[in-house]
C-alpha cells in the first residue's frame, strides 16, 4: 500500500516584484493553511518523507504544516520536479520514489497537482484549491506501478469556514 498526500500551496502575494519562485503568502493564505492543517492533524497519516517545490509560497505552507502536525523538518526535502505546473514532471517524480517510503507528502503547484489527483484518484476536483489537501491511497507496494488509486481524503478551507 501507497499513500500520497497532496497538498497545493496556500495563497500567494502578487503585490512584491519578486520573480514566480519568490511570491511570498498573502494573510489568507497563511489563514487557511492554519486551518487544514490543523483539521488534518488528527486524520493525517504518518508521513515518511516530505517533499516540496523550492518556489517560496510552497516551501512556507510546508514548512507550516509541519509544524502544525508536529512532523520533523528531517523527513522534508526539496524536490525542483515540484515546481511543475502541467503534471508530468510530478508523475515521474512520483513513480521514481524509494520504495521503502509508504506514505508521502508533496507541496506544490496547479494545474499540477488537479491533475494529479485526477489522474491518480477516484474522485473529480474541479480545481484543487489553494491550501487544499488530498490524501490518495494505492493497492501496490511500488511506486512505478500507481496507476489508478482511491481518494481517502479531500480538505479545503472553504469546507472548514464558517459564516
Amino acid at each position: 500500500m501507497k499513500n500520497i498526500t497532496v497538498i497545493r500551496h496556500a495563497k500567494s502575494s502578487w503585490e512584491f516584484d519578486v520573480s514566480d519562485k519568490e511570491r511570498p503568502l498573502k494573510k489568507r493564505g497563511l489563514n487557511d493553511a492554519e486551518l487544514v492543517s490543523k483539521a488534518f492533524k488528527n486524520k493525517m497519516i504518518n508521513p515518511d518523507a516530505v517533499f516540496s517545490s523550492p518556489a517560496n509560497r510552497a516551501l512556507s505552507t510546508c514548512h507550516l504544516f509541519l509544524k502544525n502536525l508536529e512532523v520533523s523538518l528531517g523527513k522534508l526535502k526539496i524536490e525542483e520536479d515540484l515546481y511543475d505546473f502541467g503534471g508530468q514532471q510530478v508523475i515521474s517524480f512520483l513513480k521514481n520514489l524509494d520504495d521503502n517510503y509508504k506514505n508521502v507528502m508533496i507541496f506544490g503547484h496547479n494545474h499540477a497537482f488537479t491533475s494529479i489527483c485526477n489522474i491518480f484518484g477516484d474522485k473529480f476536483i474541479d480545481n484543487l484549491p489553494t491550501s487544499g489537501l488530498v490524501v490518495i491511497a494505492f493497492e501496490t507496494n511500488t511506486w512505478k506501478n500507481i496507476e489508478f488509486g482511491t481518494t481517502k481524503m479531500t480538505l479545503f478551507p472553504r469546507d472548514l469556514k464558517y459564516d
